[in-house]
């Protein structure tokens, strides 16, 4: 009986292996509050890919009102890494750099398709707003247009269609209206 315990701690002792994939992919990572404009420019500085979504807000002081770029996403940024790399080492080094976003910190890798459908929509300069992050909902995938071939999840409010476009790992999510637009199950 002692002999099969022991070789129960032997398997449990033996190193396990994560397989990363040798390819860049796209990750967000949590930042400090109001660190995400630092941390994207160290990190360009740096050589490392990302991407910063701003947009553009006018805020209100006692003196006067003034436009700003503030994130889309507060308290994220995303990079294009392979994440076995050293790179990944810099990114978490970087002042503001709170983590990668996963299961254990770990990252969880982002479809390109996702990212390029948020650049997409911002340089389209279409109206939009954040929209909670859908739960359930058919996706569905613009045709036509400035905004042919991107993909989200169809909803409803007060009787108007829209789309709701995610970032899944951050659980985050922007609204357009589709009317006009042609659509197509994804």
């Amino acid at each position: 009986m002692s002999s099969s315990c022991a070789q129960i701690a032997i398997d449990l002792a033996a190193p396990r292996t994560i397989p990363f994939p040798s390819h860049p992919e796209w990750y967000a990572v949590r930042t400090r509050s109001r660190h995400e404009k630092m941390v994207s420019e160290q990190l360009k500085l740096q050589g490392i890919e990302n991407f910063l979504p701003l947009v553009k807000r006018t805020h209100k002081w006692s003196d006067r009102m003034k436009e700003v770029e503030v994130p889309l996403f507060s308290g994220y940024s995303f990079v294009r890494i392979v994440l076995s790399s050293r790179d990944r080492l810099r990114v978490l080094q970087a002042h503001g750099v709170a983590g990668f976003v996963g299961i254990n910190g770990a990252g969880t890798a982002i479809p390109d398709s996702q990212i390029r459908d948020i650049q997409t929509l911002l340089q389209s300069n279409v109206p939009f707003e954040e929209h909670p992050f859908p739960k359930v909902g058919q996706r569905v995938r613009i045709r036509g247009g400035c905004l042919d071939g991107v993909e989200g999840v169809l909803a409803a409010h007060n009787g108007d269609q829209s789309l709701s476009i995610s970032i899944e790992p951050i659980q985050r999510s922007l609204s357009i209206r589709i009317q006009g637009y042609a659509l197509e199950v994804a």
